[in-house]
């Protein structure tokens, strides 16, 4: 053998093992870290302060030696001066929850964690307090795939309830527990994500919770995790009748856990009712309220939480742990895994609600957990098309789009308030006005979901959606991780999607100019792009004897068409419309006389801002 040829062996080899080898890299690619606590809480009721000590397990599951760590102190945003106080009295449209009450509070009102101590692996570490985030550096760093362990003793004072945590909320309620504890920023493959307080969402390190709260014996406490010590506690949790024995200072000892969660969340009062209702899968839905001139709303909302798990469960991934508790406390309603808190004393349809949307949140904050500050449409709009779907399915309204009323808030931002609007790529703590967040986040984080339905067709949405969930969920996924999932389900393409949608604050909009006889047996419609964004079409003709013909004009983009049996009459594909052509010439094949009417997306399920000329003949007013 010459030796060229040997070395071409040799060299075709290297390349083989080599695309082998970045191919394992590749499938491994992905990472995240983990967290494992212990926490021992004293609480002192009588002024409101509490003393911990936490034991933090931290695996470094990443590529990276890490020579430093941050935590959340979040209660340190309630101190006059705050980031989020600053923020929010210089915001053209402040939560009226917050305004300048933050910078009225007195040195007894304010929240605060103070480190005491702080260890790795027994050696003291060097730390600092910056607004809401503790700087740690550390005595030496923490190689990849090594696990430490940091001791800490803390002490802490909950602020007067002004956004989400707090003590003597508007509605009674003594204590809401949320951001309470100081907590390792998360670290992933784009580096640490230690962000201030500033007022918006959360992100947070998967892992397992072990917390025991020393706590006054008048107290009930409901949160996050399952209650390890029931028999000793009663008040609700106990399958018999229970008489609690507190200790000499007459606390009682509660000790809870979460497994494979990201956050602990926990409210306490002493006039709370603690009811249990049970999943047909055997998940213990926990309510836990004040006996007040609203109770019949809290007994009647119970079975309509049951029917929403239900439909979720079966419809977007089955809820993944073994309890849930609905609460009342905080400032309206907030998320947290395994629990949320709620005010209550609205109607009962709001009840209803915001315990629909808050308890799905446990899907898509709870066990997708998308980093919300980055991506909150991805929470906050998920949860909302979901919201918009279960409400009408337990109430049974079945309108022909349950999302209308989450478009016509997108219609209005990208129309009425059209030049305040931000891409949805904006940060969540960056956009300018809390309205213009709101109109985003909510609905037209909800109508991109409506649209990708519209897009690839129900069928492969849905089993999307459930694929999304059985392969993301416990993984932080990102935008590219979600279109992948739908492309996959599709067979479509859909980076121009994401890019228009999400990256751009452009608009669909599309009319139709004429419809005009083409030869003898069919008929030209001529379709116009207004908007800026390219979107396919989906054309119905009713004809005069009452039939139905629907046609589907795809983007040559998308490289390809979707296949829908939902869609009423015969679908037929015409040939691809190349965006960069405003104006589309559909030929049917139906004769112009026999035609009663054309129109543009009978489903209503397109976001189209001005719908006036989606019809032809226009509608007369």
């Amino acid at each position: 053998m010459k030796i060229t040829e040997l070395n071409i062996m040799k060299y075709t080899f290297l390349f083989i093992t080599l695309l082998c080898f970045t191919g394992i890299a590749n499938a491994q690619d992905y990472w995240q870290q983990a967290v494992d606590y212990t926490m021992d809480i004293d609480f002192n009721h009588e002024n409101h302060q509490f003393k911990g000590i936490q034991k933090l397990k931290y695996t470094n599951n990443s590529p990276d030696d890490l020579d430093k760590v941050f935590y959340h102190l979040y209660f340190n945003a309630f101190q006059p001066g705050s980031m989020m106080d600053v923020r929010s009295r210089n915001i053209p449209d402040p939560d009226k929850r917050v305004g300048d009450r933050i910078s009225k509070l007195k040195p007894n009102e304010i929240g605060y964690q103070n480190i005491v101590s702080l260890t790795m692996d027994g050696i003291p570490t060097t730390f600092k307090t910056v607004g809401t985030i503790l700087e740690v550096n550390l005595p030496k760093p923490i190689k990849a795939g090594e696990t430490v362990t940091f001791d800490m003793v803390f002490q802490a004072q909950v602020p007067v309830q002004i956004r989400r945590s707090g003590r003597n909320n508007m509605e009674g309620i003594d204590y809401s527990m949320t951001q309470w504890y100081p907590k390792m920023s998360e670290y992933d493959k784009e580096g640490w994500h230690a962000n201030p307080y500033v007022g918006r969402e959360f992100h947070g390190v998967w892992g397992d919770f072990d917390v025991t709260i020393h706590m006054d014996n008048k107290y009930t406490i409901g949160g996050t995790g399952v209650l390890q010590n029931p028999g000793d506690i009663g008040k609700g949790y106990a399958t018999e009748d229970v008489t609690p024995e507190p200790t000499e200072n007459g606390k009682l000892r509660w000790h809870f856990k979460a497994e494979n969660v990201h956050d602990f969340a926990w409210a306490a009062d002493p006039d709370y009712v603690h009811d249990i209702k049970m999943l047909n899968n055997g998940t213990k839905i926990h309510f836990f309220y004040q006996v007040d001139s609203l109770i019949e709303n809290w007994k009647n909302v119970q079975d309509y939480t049951v029917k929403s798990f239900e439909f979720v469960n079966a419809n977007f991934g089955e809820y993944a742990y073994s309890d849930y508790s609905i609460i009342q406390g905080g400032d309206g309603g907030m998320e947290y895994p395994m629990a949320t808190l709620i005010t209550a004393h609205g109607s009962f349809k709001a009840l209803v609600s915001v315990i629909v949307h808050e308890s799905i949140h446990s899907w898509y904050q709870g066990m997708m957990a998308t980093d919300e500050s980055k991506y909150p449409w991805m929470d906050e709009g998920f949860t909302t098309y979901v919201q918009n779907l279960t409400l009408s399915h337990i109430y049974g309204t079945n309108p022909v789009n349950p999302n209308i009323r989450s478009q016509k808030g997108y219609v209005y931002l990208a129309t009425v308030v059209e030049k305040e609007q931000e891409p949805l790529t904006t940060h969540a703590d960056h956009y300018k006005k809390n309205m213009v967040y709101g109109i985003s986040v909510y609905s037209k984080g909800a109508v991109f979901l409506d649209q990708m339905d519209y897009i690839v067709g129900h069928q492969a949405f849905m089993s999307g959606m459930m694929r999304y969930y059985n392969e993301w969920k416990f993984k932080h996924p990102t935008p590219d991780d979600f279109k992948r999932i739908m492309e996959k389900e599709s067979g479509l393409e859909l980076d121009w999607y994401f890019e228009q949608f999400i990256g751009t604050t452009n608009s669909i909009n599309y009319a139709i100019v004429d419809v005009d006889k083409k030869d003898r047996n069919s008929t030209a419609i001529e379709l116009k792009r207004i908007g800026e964004m390219p979107m396919p079409l989906d054309i119905t003709v009713t004809l005069k004897d009452g039939g139905l013909k629907v046609y589907n004009v795809p983007l040559q983009i998308m490289r390809g068409e979707k296949t829908d049996t939902s869609v009423p009459g015969l679908m037929v594909v015409s040939e691809d419309w190349a965006w960069t052509n405003p104006t589309f010439t559909l030929c049917v094949d139906v004769k112009e006389k026999e035609i009663e009417k054309v129109e543009i997306d009978a489903s209503m399920r397109m976001a189209d801002t001005d719908r006036t000329d989606n019809v032809f003949p226009k509608v007369k007013k």
